[in-house]
């Protein structure tokens, strides 16, 4: 798989996007790139704000997760998310 070097600025917007969409009460610079999205460990994110980000990465980056497993790889960490907007952009 040719993985795109993720620029630190992408995975700062998206952490910003993140709490922003949501409303999260975490700041963005606490949240780890890695960190699970959902889950027990994770920022506790359920499938309304699955469904919230889904639209916004659309609105913001033209990604579209049309698939429910598309969609469960790219929302498991900021990470994935960034790795998914660059080979977008790529």
């Amino acid at each position: 798989m040719n993985s795109e070097p993720v620029r630190p600025e992408l995975l700062a917007e998206l952490k910003a996007l993140l709490v922003e969409t949501l409303m999260l009460q975490t700041p963005a610079a606490e949240i780890a790139d890695d960190q699970p999205l959902f889950g027990p460990g994770g920022l506790g994110l359920d499938s309304v704000d699955a469904l919230q980000l889904v639209v916004a990465l659309d609105k913001n980056y033209g990604l579209k997760l049309t698939d429910a497993e598309a969609a469960k790889g790219v929302l498991q960490s900021v990470a994935a998310m960034a790795a998914a907007v660059a080979k977008k952009s790529a």
